[in-house]
């Protein structure tokens, strides 16, 4: 059960008003325990225990709202559509003079959650660590935990895998990878991109911090006969050494911390052989929402993905000409082909609730794991998250 936090009478009135008045300007239904709606039409929200509702909101701001939904106070049979609608005025939800005072009232990323290389240890376990039986419930037979890029919508289950391989072959396009290229990979999953880039060739050294990530992908390089072509480490990348022609990493600087991004860009930059290419797929968000959230602790970061905090391009391209010989020369986006994957992740997690039960992950568990799907699938429906791959090149010294 999630506990009902402590907050005041004054704080859950003001934040009783707040809410009503922001539900009352979308394109929402929401009715509360008594039958009373309010909003403008739209996916319908109920709301089970409307005090317990608004207070957990007013201790917590939008970690409430998601720990409101795990403790089954509220429900909505579209909760992609709400989520979404949530997300595309995400910035005006609460009044721009209110705004100033988010210092006042938002929490804090806790300082245990730093991304030092002890830090990230713990951080990656939290997530990667769960169970590999769980990713497998919902993940295709590719074990891909990051963005399809598909060729139609809407995507259909059979063709997830296809689309995770396509999304693979693109990157290591990207990065020049064929026969003979050193690559190194920073962040391992399951191995389906090591497995892919060994066929093409290629000498594979994949870092991870994940025990559980490492002994899955171990035990599938070795069944594909690629033990001679890939080494897997369990390793920050920080602590790498060596020279390679080629970097690749999917969807692993989500989890660096902005604290941390100088150091990232500049390990690669010296891991790179001048005129090597990194390809990278990275989750973005808008450059001022980024500097806006930057110091607050989210639901996300509470509950899924400990010290995690998504970049813009403006801050990658930054850095990277700041502090490196890095340079990005191409970056596509391909969001709504991410809302598309978690679509069917999702769908996929909910038919096999029973199973999830027998691995040991109880029913507020599964409560938080279809929520933390459905919202991000809405980010990515509403625009207001991005999924890139960025091809850098080192500049070659003259």
């Amino acid at each position: 059960m999630v506990r009902l936090p402590d907050a005041s009478w004054l704080r859950t009135a003001i934040t009783r008003r707040l809410v009503r008045h922001a539900f009352g300007r979308l394109p929402l239904r929401v009715r509360f325990e008594g039958g009373e709606t309010i909003g403008l039409g739209g996916p319908l929200m109920e709301i089970h225990d409307t005090a317990a509702f608004h207070r957990r909101i007013g201790a917590g701001g939008l970690i409430g709202f998601g720990e409101s939904y795990m403790a089954g106070e509220w429900e909505a049979r579209d909760l992609v559509g709400v989520l979404t609608v949530l997300a595309e005025r995400l910035a005006d939800l609460v009044p721009r003079p209110l705004q100033r005072l988010r210092p006042l009232w938002a929490p804090r990323q806790p300082a245990a959650q730093r991304n030092t290389p002890e830090g990230s240890q713990d951080n990656i376990s939290r997530h990667y660590d769960l169970s590999n039986d769980l990713f497998a419930l919902f993940l295709d037979e590719t074990l891909s935990y990051s963005s399809a890029l598909f060729r139609g919508f809407p995507a259909d289950r059979s063709l997830l895998a296809a689309a995770q391989h396509r999304k693979i072959d693109r990157l290591l396009d990207q990065a020049g990878v064929g026969p003979g290229t050193r690559l190194l990979e920073i962040g391992t999953g399951w191995g389906e991109l090591a497995l892919r880039a060994a066929a093409r060739g290629a000498t594979v050294r994949t870092v991870t911090l994940s025990r559980e990530q490492l002994e899955l992908a171990v035990e599938r390089i070795r069944a594909a006969g690629y033990e001679d072509r890939v080494s897997v480490e369990l390793l920050d990348y920080r602590r790498v050494e060596g020279v390679f022609d080629a970097i690749v990493s999917v969807e692993m600087i989500e989890a660096v911390g902005a604290e941390f991004w100088p150091a990232y860009f500049t390990t690669l930059d010296r891991l790179l052989v001048p005129g090597g290419r990194i390809a990278l797929q990275a989750i973005t968000m808008p450059h001022d929402r980024m500097l806006a959230t930057r110091h607050t602790f989210t639901w996300i970061q509470k509950y899924i993905f400990p010290g995690g905090f998504l970049p813009s391009v403006e801050a990658i391209e930054e850095i990277t000409a700041a502090r490196t010989a890095l340079r990005v020369v191409e970056s596509d986006g391909f969001g709504p082909h991410y809302a598309e994957t978690l679509r069917l992740w999702r769908e996929r997690f909910t038919e096999r609730a029973e199973e999830a039960d027998a691995l040991g992950f109880d029913a507020v568990f599964r409560r938080l794991w279809t929520f933390y799907l459905a919202y991000s699938e809405a980010g990515f429906r509403s625009g207001y998250l991005d999924v890139r791959q960025m091809t850098l090149t080192k500049e070659t010294p003259r």
